[in-house]
């Protein structure tokens, strides 16, 4: 059983449908490259002699473009860096973190992680895109969807302050979710 011998970095990625674990197994000295996607082989190369370079794949249900960057630092040392549609990771997280809003609940024992699209108005849930109702009501909009027996409801109202825009509440029975941090 080789497998993950050669373990070198491991990436995990927020995105609409999930977070999702990226791992890399790089052989330096058979050249074997090797990427996981949640656990899912998705590239395999043997006996590569040039031990630096790219890797590019797809990750999640939207195939999200994803590269891992090998670099040498020296010696027989080498740097793993992840990008996501070309920004290195945190930047890409940071990005995303303005143009998505995630809430993380528990709905009758079951845990469910909602994302707003903020720029579609897409709403996913579990990995699922939902199906949803929009409308326009006296200060905003809402967009009413359905988990398991739960009616909800994602309300969008202007803060009234331009820097800060419109502001993205889940209500799930009459009671409002925090957002949460990824």
């Amino acid at each position: 059983l080789e497998k993950m011998t050669d373990l070198v970095a491991v990436w995990e990625v927020a995105l609409s449908d999930g977070v999702h674990k990226i791992e890399f197994e790089h052989g330096t000295t058979s050249g074997k490259r090797v990427v996981y996607v949640d656990g899912k082989e998705e590239i395999r190369k043997e006996w590569m002699f040039k031990l630096v370079g790219k890797e590019t794949f797809t990750v999640g249900a939207a195939k999200t473009k994803a590269t891992i960057n090998i670099d040498a630092v020296g010696g027989f040392a080498y740097e793993y860096t992840l990008e996501i549609n070309g920004k290195s990771l945190k930047k890409y997280m940071e990005s995303r973190s303005k143009t998505t809003n995630t809430w993380i609940l528990s709905l009758g024992g079951k845990d469910y992680r909602v994302v707003l699209e903020k720029d579609t108005m897409d709403v996913w849930c579990n990995g699922q895109k939902m199906e949803t109702a929009g409308e326009f009501v006296e200060d905003g909009t809402e967009t009413h969807f359905t988990v398991g027996n739960y009616s909800c409801c994602i309300k969008a109202v202007s803060s009234g302050k331009r820097k800060e825009g419109i502001i993205h509440t889940l209500i799930v029975d009459n009671r409002e979710i925090p957002e949460a941090v990824e």
